[in-house]
């Protein structure tokens, strides 16, 4: 996998995906930016965001669940001083769908956690990271 990632003009970059993506990053007025793009911290977050989630949707459809939707909330803290690493994350899912039980549900986030997140394992082996859920019925 390779990336690419040019400077555009003070705080703002773009990056550019193997697949052939492309988006801005770029940071806040106080450090030269123009506030076009998230920040490059966020995009490790929405990463690892995107990475669990998929996880977890497709353990539950191959498992013939009927999920309707999934949303995750990632919040974060930072170390005060620099590098400001995470220094924790709370992952928190909102799973819909139809009979979801917490033990399939529970069990597909450990699956993505431990097992198939590549984002979450490799960002785990540094930082806390924790994990809650709630379903709803979907009708």
């Amino acid at each position: 996998m390779a990336t690419r990632i040019k400077w555009i003009e003070n705080a703002m970059f773009l990056g550019e995906s193997e697949s052939g993506h492309a988006i801005v990053m770029d940071g806040p007025p106080e450090h030269g930016g123009r506030n076009l793009g998230p920040r490059p911290m966020e995009m490790l977050l929405l990463g690892m965001g995107g990475c669990t989630t998929f996880d977890v949707i497709h353990i539950l459809q191959k498992g013939r669940h009927a999920v309707t939707d999934c949303e995750v909330e990632i919040s974060a803290e930072r170390a005060e001083s620099e590098p400001k690493v995470f220094s924790r994350i709370h992952v928190h899912f909102i799973v819909s769908g139809k009979g979801l039980t917490e033990s399939v549900v529970g069990r597909a986030i450990h699956l993505s956690s431990e097992k198939y997140c590549s984002a979450s394992i490799m960002l785990a082996k540094s930082v806390e990271i924790t994990h809650d859920f709630e379903i709803l019925e979907s009708h």
